[in-house]
Parts: C-alpha cells; sequence; structure tokens
C-alpha cells in the first residue's frame, strides 16, 4: 500500500468520504453530547486538524483519519491541570476558546481510526505520528491525548487507576493503545475518571447495545470501559468512561 496523508485543509475535497468512512466505534459512544461541538465542524473550523488517509491506489476510499483539536491552558484561565472530564472537558475548553478569541497553547489528540479490516496493520502508529508532525508543523511543542486504553473494556470493573499499572516485563504498559503513546515519546499524566459522560432513556440504551435494561444496577456493556449505572424507576442509564492523559512533548 502507497499510504497518502493529508489534512482536510489541503484537501477539502475529501470531506464527502468522512462520512463513508467504517467507523469501528460502539453505537453508544455516538451518542455523547459534546461530541458535535468537535465533529459537525470537523471539515470546516478544524479542518487543518483532521487528517485523512488513502491508498494512492484507491483514493475513493479511506483506510484511516486523525482528529485533534487546540486548546489553551495557562493558571490564569483556571486550568493548570488537564481537565478531568477529559474527552469532553478538553472539546469544551476549545469551544469556549474560540467564542473567546483566546490564542491555543496546546493540542489535543481526539481519535485515531482505522478501517475494520485494516486494524492491526500499524496504521496506528503511521496515523500517530502524522498527528504528532501536524501539531509541529502548527507551532504547538505540546499534543496531550485524552487515550482511550484499547483493552480496557475487557476489565470493566477494573478500576482505571490499578489498569494504568499493568506493565510488561518490558516496561511498557500492557494495554496496547497506551504501549504506542509511551513507545514513541508520551508520558502518562493522570487517569481522566469522567472523560466522557453518556446518558439516556432505557428505551434508547436498548436501541444503542441491543441489551434488556430491565433490572437497575450497574449492567455490563461489551467495549464499555466502565459498567452502565441503570435505573428502572426513573427510566434513565448513565455511562461514565474514564480516559488516561497522556502527553507528547514535540
Amino acid at each position: 500500500m502507497e499510504l497518502v496523508v493529508a489534512s482536510l485543509a489541503d484537501r477539502p475535497d475529501l470531506a464527502p468520504l468522512l462520512r463513508e468512512f467504517d467507523d469501528p466505534w460502539p453505537e453508544f459512544m455516538k451518542w455523547d453530547p459534546v461530541s458535535d461541538q468537535y465533529y459537525s465542524r470537523a471539515a470546516t473550523t478544524f479542518a487543518a486538524w483532521t487528517l485523512v488517509a488513502w491508498d494512492a491506489a484507491d483514493p475513493e476510499r479511506l483506510v484511516a483519519k486523525s482528529h485533534s483539536i487546540p486548546f489553551a491552558m495557562g493558571e490564569d484561565l483556571g486550568r493548570s491541570e488537564l481537565p478531568d472530564d477529559g474527552w469532553d472537558g478538553v472539546i469544551t475548553w476549545a469551544f469556549y476558546d474560540e467564542v473567546a478569541g483566546r490564542e491555543p497553547t496546546h493540542v489535543s489528540a481526539l481519535e485515531v481510526a482505522i478501517r475494520q479490516d485494516l486494524q492491526g496493520t500499524g496504521l496506528a502508529s503511521v496515523m500517530l505520528e502524522h498527528k504528532r508532525r501536524n501539531a509541529a508543523r502548527h507551532g504547538f511543542h505540546d499534543l496531550v491525548a485524552p487515550v482511550r486504553p484499547s483493552l480496557k473494556h475487557l476489565h470493566p470493573h477494573l478500576p482505571m487507576t490499578d489498569y494504568v499499572t499493568r506493565m510488561r516485563e518490558d516496561g511498557l504498559p500492557e494495554d496496547p493503545w497506551l504501549r504506542l503513546h509511551v513507545r514513541v515519546g508520551g508520558e502518562v499524566v493522570k487517569v481522566c475518571p469522567r472523560a466522557m459522560t453518556i446518558s439516556g432513556t432505557l428505551a434508547e440504551w436498548r436501541r444503542w447495545t441491543g441489551l434488556p435494561f430491565e433490572r437497575s444496577g450497574d449492567v455490563e456493556v461489551p467495549f464499555a470501559l466502565n459498567p452502565v449505572h441503570v435505573s428502572v424507576e426513573h427510566d434513565h442509564a448513565v455511562y461514565v468512561e474514564p480516559g488516561v492523559w497522556v502527553h507528547h512533548r514535540i
């Protein structure tokens, strides 16, 4: 494969291919209410931070995509640390920065997605490196990421604070996606305990997951990192997903 990578700022004609991309995420994750602050403008306001990749032999179908967002940090803004609400928090910060006309100081990675039939082929590391280069090209030295560890869903009852301490014999994280970040120079900063919050009625959760949601309490949902909290009495369920902040100095 001859891989070609470009931003939508350079190739706005490829924006329609984003809608056709074979999205690998579970359905319930598509209903985080904060996400649209970014994704609704990924091809316009944030075109320079949206990277798309394709095989030179097949330019009509993407093989991968990458999303990032610039934001401001600083004690004068009350932002001396990365937010505990991770993904949701940094997108909200960036939205406020844009409204206030603030100059961003950092870039946050949001997503690297690989076409499902090409997962495990090394494209994730390639796209992460292009993400780093893109931030450097725009003059930034700090790239952070509210990482969603790729195998945490296999241990939904294990606290994230314990999961991130699981290491291989070579000293690298046991989790493949965390390991990739650390291997290229990323530093694990802290856990963000509520990186993403998704709530819905029981009917919505049934539609998103195909599960019955008939009893109150914690329910394990495939590919969720934590159990989903269910209240039959109040007809709602809430999922609070943790993440891990990783910092790349570039």
